[in-house]
């Protein structure tokens, strides 16, 4: 039944009914303002910003986050974490299963660990790597099954430098010896930008040259050509934790007095010239991060306003995001190590995003939902990245959701496993189970009742 004309007028008079079609009219009139500025705002920026978005009354953690072209489900990154079980460089069913824990947890973003873009840029013979077109097939299949549970599937490209040809983590980084060589695991020859300051091996260091300088960075892009044939929508760039890259950023390692030596400008020109590289080579609507060390190590002299400046610098060669790490070269100088106290470096990348003007992510250090929401809500980071602690509970999302009073958590699991929580969470509301009485009573039902069942005739 229509409430216009004469059945509405009958019900409540013709005065009253015209004054409330003019309220409808003018409230409908204000929604469609609303939702005409809601469509202004969303198309202000290509990147969304974490300090001015929130949707409703979702935390902004769980706010959908677009880059360019690619939309991310929520803030949430599953940081790149070294497994040290590839196979001359290609993944193993182990990474399937790995990422593959952490794609269904409910991440926005799974990144897979550090991958060398060349063999002699991996730290150990186990370490990831793209070298070979032979990899892109493996690759594919982790890319198809992350994006299959409803996240962006991401790799970060690095080279180890003066840190390679050695054991892994749980070897405490010895330096491969002849002795392992008799076991399988030669020594290589590792590059670095200053011999004379890099740690001894039984192989003489190759102090990088102008030639070495153009090949990696043509391993860079052919490394990134490869990640977008393999399926990756996010490559981020590894130049942090004392590897390569950063071991040009640092003149506590970096020695050199050619062009890429010496000023701030010179020692940042190859982490520039990589990040250049590889931005030219991946697609305009895809994100390209770049991982950096906002301080060096105990002892080291890179220092947070050097990353500021090196965050503008990579900022104009059109890199989206600032991924930020600390620590990985060491000195002789009066810098303290950075404290290990939770969310240790977010202040540092708040910093950066302030300065620089690019967008960041907060790592470190972070485990709770509250601490990753507060990040965000401080202007701090764009985005949270999640390593050990999505190792302890992988399902890390769905539970941040729960503790910040999201609607339904299980949604960021996969369909089966959503169904049967909140099956457990209805049972909890049955009648049955709200009546202690009723409870004891069926319970001594089947406890107290001790006579076997009768035998059928």
């Amino acid at each position: 039944m229509s409430l216009n004309g004469s059945v509405f007028d009958a019900v409540v008079g013709s005065d009253a009914g015209e004054k409330w079609r003019l309220s409808v009219a003018k409230n409908v009139l204000i929604v469609i303002e609303i939702c005409y500025f809601l469509y202004l705002c969303s198309e202000a920026s290509d990147v969304t910003s974490s300090s001015e978005t929130t949707q409703g009354n979702t935390p902004l953690l769980f706010t959908p986050m677009t880059i360019g072209g690619l939309h991310m489900r929520n803030r949430i990154i599953a940081s790149p974490m070294c497994q040290y079980l590839s196979v001359d460089g290609a993944p193993t069913d182990w990474h399937l299963m790995h990422l593959g824990r952490l794609a269904i947890g409910g991440c926005g973003v799974v990144f897979g660990e550090e991958t060398a873009v060349e063999p002699a840029g991996r730290k150990t013979h186990a370490c990831a790597g793209l070298y070979s077109a032979g990899h892109v097939a493996a690759y594919r299949k982790l890319t198809d099954m992350i994006k299959s549970h409803g996240a962006v599937p991401a790799i970060q490209l690095g080279h180890s430098g003066r840190k390679g040809s050695c054991h892994g983590a749980m070897e405490d980084w010895r330096p491969l010896t002849d002795v392992d060589a008799a076991n399988g695991l030669p020594p290589w020859q590792i590059m670095t930008p200053t011999a004379a300051v890099s740690p001894p091996r039984p192989i003489p260091h190759k102090e990088m040259d102008q030639d070495d300088i153009k090949r990696v960075i043509d391993d860079f892009r052919t490394a990134t050509k490869r990640s977008l044939d393999a399926g990756y929508d996010i490559v981020e760039i590894h130049g942090a934790h004392g590897y390569l890259i950063h071991q040009f950023l640092s003149d506590t390692s970096n020695h050199r007095n050619d062009h890429y030596g010496g000023s701030l400008e010179n020692r940042m020109r190859f982490a520039v010239e990589v990040a250049a590289a590889v931005r030219q080579t991946w697609p305009k609507d895809r994100p390209v991060f770049f991982r950096l060390s906002a301080v060096d190590g105990k002892g080291g002299s890179w220092t947070l306003g050097d990353s500021v400046a090196l965050a503008a610098a990579l900022r104009d060669v059109d890199i989206d995001m600032i991924d930020v790490s600390s620590g990985g070269i060491a000195g002789s100088s009066n810098m303290p190590m950075v404290p290990r106290i939770p969310a240790y470096q977010a202040s540092f990348a708040g910093r950066i995003r302030r300065q620089a003007k690019i967008g960041t992510v907060a790592v470190g250090g972070i485990t709770t939902a509250r601490q990753a929401e507060d990040i965000l809500q401080a202007g701090d980071a764009d985005m949270i990245a999640i390593a050990r602690e999505l190792l302890w509970n992988a399902d890390w999302p769905a539970h941040a959701a729960q503790s910040l009073g999201i609607d339904d958590p299980f949604s960021y699991l996969p369909v089966g496993y959503a169904h049967r929580l909140r099956q457990r969470e209805e049972q909890k509301k049955m009648k049955i189970n709200q009546d202690a009485a009723l409870i004891s009573q069926n319970l001594g039902f089947f406890l107290d009742n001790e006579t076997p069942s009768s035998d059928p005739m």
